[in-house]
């Protein structure tokens, strides 16, 4: 059997985190996150992180020289042009993380890689599962608006700025149901590690 490596992605709030925490800290598996090699594309004195200054202006950088993440999501957040700059800033730096970090891994059995943006960023090709963890749009919207203080209005905005989730479940080796209880959660993690999906990519 091949390397397996699972591209552990959603939605926004729908418990990515969850699942990867309990994989690293129960099944103790090496977990690759997309999102902290995101934000070290970013850090001072990278390409990127000049290219955006050149373009949007010093206003971006906090007095210490790194990046104002909360003023950029502002200018991009809406702006499908500018968005689509700044993530061909990003993205090829991150399949980059990702690629020297499974050359360091070597011939481990399974490794998990957290990709909230596996399908918008072309990364499904690094893969050979995909697991999609979802729940309904409602508790969505809640665990969204109690964890980052959203107003209803900015929760749906942010909700129906990414692909629908609809669409990732429908491309998904192993779909995670979130909606409620952790323990069925987690059991469902554990069947689906147990049974490699038919056709896979790998």
């Amino acid at each position: 059997m091949g390397q397996r490596i699972l591209g552990l992605t959603g939605g926004i709030a729908t418990g990515k985190s969850t699942v990867a925490d309990y994989l690293a800290r129960v099944h103790h598996l090496p977990v690759l996150d997309a999102d902290l090699y995101a934000r070290q594309a970013v850090e001072p004195g990278t390409a990127a992180l000049e290219s955006i200054v050149s373009r949007y202006g010093d206003a971006l950088l906090h007095g210490d020289g790194t990046l104002n993440r909360a003023r950029l999501g502002e200018i991009v957040f809406g702006d499908p042009a500018e968005k689509a700059w700044l993530e061909q800033q990003i993205h090829p730096v991150v399949r980059q993380h990702f690629a020297a970090a499974m050359a360091e891994l070597g011939t481990a059995a399974i490794v998990v890689q957290v990709i909230p943006l596996l399908f918008e960023a072309n990364l499904t090709d690094q893969v050979s599962e995909i697991w999609v963890v979802t729940c309904p749009e409602d508790v969505q919207r809640q665990r969204l608006m109690a964890r980052n203080g959203l107003s209803l209005e900015q929760a749906n905005a942010r909700i129906q700025s990414q692909m629908p989730l609809a669409a990732k479940v429908a491309q998904a080796d192993v779909v995670l149901d979130n909606s409620a209880d952790l323990t069925a959660l987690f059991r469902r993690v554990d069947q689906a590690l147990q049974h490699i999906p038919q056709g896979r990519r790998g």
